[in-house]
């Protein structure tokens, strides 16, 4: 009788400790799973990828893409607008969750903070006036060269250079075409502008002789009203200093997010979403291929 008392009580303790496991393991899973509400900033200012309206709410691809990503990962996400010089500090302080402002895969950027997947390609090219000296010395090129490859970039770039020898070439002041016209060109006068309107704005008046930003971007500034006298220039360059493509920039430590991310971002690339979304507004497909 004892004996069977002693294998009552060691069945019984067996049992709660295997409730218990159990337990603490449902606890993890829902704790991995916890996060209902993801706070993105974007610019609100770069043509077409995002940007204001006049009644103050925020539109362009990134923000219908990401309204999609939050459906899939079934989240609350709030998207709020930031300058960009201030969005990876802000992030690490734990303001904010994610960005996604055209933010381009660096090595430089890897250091400081995480990347989900691509969810679009990205390469650098030209824009500059029809029946330019630059548009007749450097005329479009449907292709694109990896600067990770020396010896066929360096040809490119060299046609680049020759044709905005004496000329003044507007980017923008913060991000990846900066450090692009610093390394690829050399020689070349550059002027920095705040904004991509502005830039832009500064092209069309005449007062620099080309732009030099990523292509889905300007090819959708040329399709706009007003800008019909813009034109793309010379070839399309991708890899080395302007990154691997354009991804949502996280914390280091948000693994789960990530994961979170990254299987909503591959969802939207295999049902079509980011080339229906991205058709319309860039005049093409910038589905990452990988």
């Amino acid at each position: 009788m004892n004996s069977l008392r002693k294998y009552h009580s060691r069945f019984i303790l067996l049992a709660m400790m295997a409730s218990g496991i159990v337990a603490l393991g449902l606890g993890q899973a829902n704790a991995q799973n916890s996060q209902k509400e993801v706070r993105i900033v974007t610019e609100g200012g770069f043509v077409p990828w995002n940007y204001t309206k006049p009644d103050g709410t925020l539109a362009g691809f990134e923000i219908d893409l990401a309204r999609n990503l939050c459906d899939r990962m079934q989240v609350k996400c709030t998207i709020t607008a930031q300058s960009f010089d201030s969005m990876i500090p802000a992030l690490n302080a734990g303001k904010y969750d994610a960005i996604m402002d055209d933010l381009a895969v660096t090595p430089k950027r890897e250091e400081s903070i995480a990347f989900s997947i691509p969810y679009a390609t990205l390469c650098y090219t030209f824009a500059t006036l029809k029946g330019s000296d630059v548009a007749k010395k450097l005329p479009l090129q449907d292709r694109t060269f990896s600067l990770s490859d020396a010896a066929a970039s360096e040809k490119a770039l060299g046609e680049v250079r020759a044709a905005l020898s004496g000329k003044v070439v507007g980017t923008i002041a913060a991000g990846t075409s900066v450090e692009f016209a610093n390394t690829h060109l050399k020689g070349i006068s550059i002027r920095q502008y705040k904004t991509q309107e502005s830039r832009d704005l500064d092209l069309v008046a005449g007062r620099v002789d080309a732009v030099l930003g990523s292509k889905d971007s300007l090819i959708g500034t040329a399709a706009k009203p007003g800008n019909e006298n813009m034109v793309l220039a010379g070839a399309c360059f991708a890899g080395g200093v302007v990154g691997q493509g354009s991804a949502v920039g996280l914390r280091k430590g948000d693994t789960q997010l990530k994961a979170m991310f990254d299987q909503a971002i591959r969802a939207a690339k295999a049902d079509g979403t980011i080339k229906r979304l991205s058709e319309p507004t860039f005049h093409m497909d910038v589905t990452p291929t990988q």
